[in-house]
């Protein structure tokens, strides 16, 4: 695996006094696509919280080999960019100004967008298809148009690290095949993308798959490997197997 971009030990995370996370250490290489999944409760949005600094938790956690404490925040704000699920935003907000806030971690106090950031936010809503409603209001906007936006939005940001929690929520199968396409391109270009999916077979494009149940990571591995594979099928109760349908890996539910 290549150095991590990311790398965390967790000693204990919790939520409203209760344990989510406990005993765990991860390290995510740079240039990977990472996909985090599992059933319902098993910590992974906490998870990503604690890597994105949005969750304070017992242990460590490393951003590009430096501990994530010792980061500025706007400095930080440029080499990590988050999408978390069921962001809410002013609705009366210009498509364009959303994405722009992509920016504000790149413009000094008070300072207008330079033409670097006007530049970043034409490509971010162009690569989302959303470059047609920059006049519009969010409020506007469809369920899947509002997730393209905020999709910009962290695209925007151009930063080394992209983290994001349930992105595909309200996107189409096209548009979800865009977003696989956009992950790919970012990580090309050797940027690191960590995503929480409940979608399975879109999960198993990614280079690594994470899998958690019960505050604990289960296993971590290749996406192609066959342990990958058992242990995604273990921690959903065998009720999904894993099978190659042209040349891809599927997901397919078991009555």
């Amino acid at each position: 695996m290549n150095a991590p971009a990311l790398q965390a030990r967790v000693d204990r995370a919790t939520l409203g006094g209760r344990t989510v996370l406990a005993h765990l250490q991860v390290a995510m290489g740079a240039g990977r696509w990472i996909s985090i999944v599992g059933p319902n409760g098993a910590g992974k949005s906490t998870l990503l919280r604690v890597l994105a600094g949005l969750l304070r938790a017992e242990g460590s956690v490393d951003l590009l080999g430096r501990p994530l404490a010792q980061w500025r925040r706007r400095e930080r704000g440029r080499r990590l960019s988050w999408l978390g699920q069921g962001e809410l935003t002013a609705s009366d907000l210009l498509v364009y100004d959303v994405a722009m806030l992509g920016r504000l971690p790149h413009q000094p106090w008070l300072a207008p967008p330079s033409a670097a950031d006007h530049a970043a936010v034409e490509r971010a809503l162009r690569a989302t298809q959303a470059w047609d409603w920059r006049e519009r209001p969010l409020g506007q906007l469809s369920g899947g148009e509002r997730q393209r936006v905020l999709l910009a939005r962290a695209l925007a940001v151009e930063a080394d690290v992209l983290l994001m929690d349930e992105p595909l929520a309200n996107l189409d199968p096209p548009h979800q095949a865009d977003w696989l396409r956009l992950v790919r391109e970012r990580v090309a270009a050797g940027r690191t993308v960590v995503s929480v999916l409940h979608e399975i077979s879109l999960a198993l494009h990614a280079d690594d798959l994470l899998v958690m149940d019960r505050g604990q990571i289960l296993h971590f591995g290749g996406c192609g490997e066959p342990a990958t594979h058992r242990a995604v099928e273990q921690v959903f109760d065998h009720r999904i197997a894993i099978h190659a349908v042209a040349g891809q890996w599927v997901a397919v539910p078991v009555p």
